[in-house]
C-alpha cells in the first residue's frame, strides 16, 4: 500500500463507531457544570449560604481548575494511558455533579464544583489527542463535531436551569447533568476494555510491525513524549498558539462576566434584553465551532481565519465604545464571532503536531496556560472599571488583546510542526 493510500480518509464510522460516540459524549460533559449554577443562585442560597464573594469564587473556579489540572494530564496519560485517564476524568465529573447536588454547605458546593471542573480540565487536554489517535484522517470534521457539542453543552444548562429548579428543586437542576457523564462512561469503558484485550492478545502473539493502533506504537509515543515534553516551553509555536487560545479565553470570560453590566450602563436596554444579548454572544460560537475546524484543515494558511476573528473583535469593541446604543445586537454579535479562534486553536493542536505524544504535550501547554490567562479577563476588566469609573478603558484593553492575537497568529499560520522545533 502506498503512503498516499494509507493516508486516504476512511469512512467516518468504519471500525471506529465506538470511539466517535465516546468523543461526542465526552465533549458533551466538558461545559455542563459551568453554567448550571449561576441562573439559580437565589434558590441555592435558601439552603446554602453564598454571598457575593462566594459567588465570585465559584465563577473563577472553571478557568483556574482547567489551567491547574490540565498541567497534570500528560503525566497521567504517560502513566496510565489515554482511555483509562479519560474514564477516570468522567467518573470525577460524575462525582462532582452529585456532590454539588447534595451540598448542605458552601464548602461542599465548592468541593463538588472543584471535582467536576478537575475532571473537565483533564478531559479538555486529552480530547484532541483522542481525536488524533482514532481519526487522524478526519481531524477537521471530528474536531468540528466535538467543538460544536461542547458549545451546546455550555448553552443548554443555563437555558433550562430555572425551569428545572422551579419544577423539581435546585438539587435536581444541578445534579441532572450527571446523566451525561454516565452515558459517556459506557462507550469509554468499553473502548478501554477493548484496548486492554488487544494489548493482551498482542503480547501473547508474534512480534509484528507497529501500526497506528498497536501497543508497540503506543510505547513509541510514550518514549517520544518523555523525551520532548520539557522542550515545549522553548517552542515559539507552542507559545503563540497558547496566546491565541488564552487571549480568546480572556475575552470570552470577560464578556460572560461583564457584558450585561456594560450594556446596562452604556445603552438603554433592559435587564432582560441584556440577558438576551449575552445569550446572543454565546450562540454566535455555534456556527464557528461547526465550520472553522473543517475550513482550517482545507486551507493552505489559517491566516485569513485569524484575520476575521481579530476584525470581529475590533469592530464589535469599537461599536460598544463609540456608538453603543446604535445597534447593540450587532456589536455583541461581532464580539461573539471573535471566539471563532477557540475551535481554530483546538484543531491546530493536531494540525501542528506529527505524533500522538506531540498532540498531548501541546494540548496540555496550550489549554493549561491559556485557561490561566483567560481567568484574568474578568479580574482585569473589573479592576479597570473600578479604577476609572467608566467602561472606556476596559473596552480599549479588550480591543488591545484582540490586536495582540495578530503576531501570534502569524506564527501559527506558517504551517511549521512542533516536532520540527524540538529537533532544531
Amino acid at each position: 500500500m502506498t503512503a498516499e493510500a494509507s493516508r486516504a480518509p476512511r469512512a467516518l464510522w468504519h471500525g471506529r463507531t465506538l470511539a466517535l460516540v465516546g468523543i461526542v459524549l465526552v465533549a458533551l460533559n466538558l461545559r455542563t457544570a459551568v453554567g448550571a449554577l449561576s441562573p439559580i443562585f437565589d434558590q441555592i442560597a435558601v439552603d446554602v449560604s453564598l454571598g457575593s464573594i462566594g459567588i465570585g469564587l465559584l465563577g473563577t473556579l472553571p478557568p483556574v481548575s482547567f489551567a491547574v489540572v490540565g498541567l497534570f494530564a500528560p503525566a497521567l496519560h504517560r502513566r496510565f494511558g489515554l482511555e483509562p485517564v479519560v474514564v477516570v476524568a468522567l467518573a470525577v465529573i460524575l462525582a462532582g455533579h452529585l456532590v454539588r447536588a447534595s451540598s448542605g454547605s458552601y464548602l461542599a458546593l465548592v468541593l463538588g464544583s472543584a471535582f467536576a471542573f478537575a475532571g473537565m480540565g483533564v478531559a479538555n487536554v486529552l480530547l484532541p489527542p483522542l481525536v488524533k489517535k482514532y481519526f487522524p484522517d478526519r481531524i477537521g470534521l471530528v474536531t468540528s463535531l466535538y467543538a460544536t457539542i461542547m458549545a451546546i453543552g455550555a448553552t443548554i444548562p443555563p437555558l433550562v436551569a430555572v425551569q428545572l429548579a422551579d419544577s423539581a428543586g435546585w438539587r435536581v437542576s444541578v445534579g441532572v447533568w450527571s446523566l451525561f457523564a454516565v452515558l459517556a462512561l459506557i462507550p469509554m469503558v468499553t473502548l478501554w476494555t477493548r484496548m486492554r484485550g488487544a494489548r493482551t492478545r498482542a503480547a501473547a502473539g508474534p512480534v509484528h510491525e507497529a501500526g497506528a493502533d498497536s501497543p508497540m506504537a503506543d510505547t513509541i509515543e510514550h518514549v517520544e513524549h518523555v523525551e520532548h515534553v520539557g522542550r515545549i516551553a522553548r517552542s515559539p509555536l507552542a507559545w503563540s498558539l497558547m496566546l491565541v487560545f488564552g487571549l480568546t479565553a480572556l475575552n470570552a470570560y470577560a464578556m460572560f462576566a461583564w457584558l450585561p453590566e456594560i450594556l446596562l450602563d452604556t445603552t438603554t436596554v433592559s435587564p432582560a434584553e441584556a440577558g438576551a444579548l449575552l445569550s446572543l454572544f454565546s450562540v454566535m460560537g455555534l456556527p464557528a465551532s461547526l465550520l472553522v475546524p473543517i475550513l482550517a484543515v482545507r486551507m493552505r494558511s489559517v491566516g485569513p481565519v485569524i484575520g476575521v476573528g481579530v476584525a470581529c473583535y475590533l469592530l464589535g469593541y469599537l461599536g460598544l465604545l463609540l456608538v453603543p446604543g446604535a445597534a447593540p445586537w450587532l456589536w455583541v454579535a461581532l464580539v461573539g464571532l471573535g471566539p471563532l479562534l477557540f475551535p481554530l486553536s483546538l484543531v491546530l493542536i493536531n494540525l501542528r503536531t506529527r505524533s500522538h505524544a506531540g498532540s498531548v504535550a501541546l494540548s496540555s501547554f496550550v489549554q493549561s496556560f491559556g485557561y490561566g490567562l483567560g481567568a484574568l479577563g474578568p479580574l482585569f476588566v473589573g479592576v479597570l472599571h473600578q479604577a476609572t469609573g467608566s467602561w472606556m478603558t476596559p473596552l480599549v484593553f479588550l480591543a488591545a488583546t484582540g490586536l495582540a492575537v495578530i503576531p501570534c497568529g502569524i506564527v501559527v499560520s506558517r504551517g511549521r510542526m512542533l516536532e520540527d522545533e524540538w529537533h532544531n
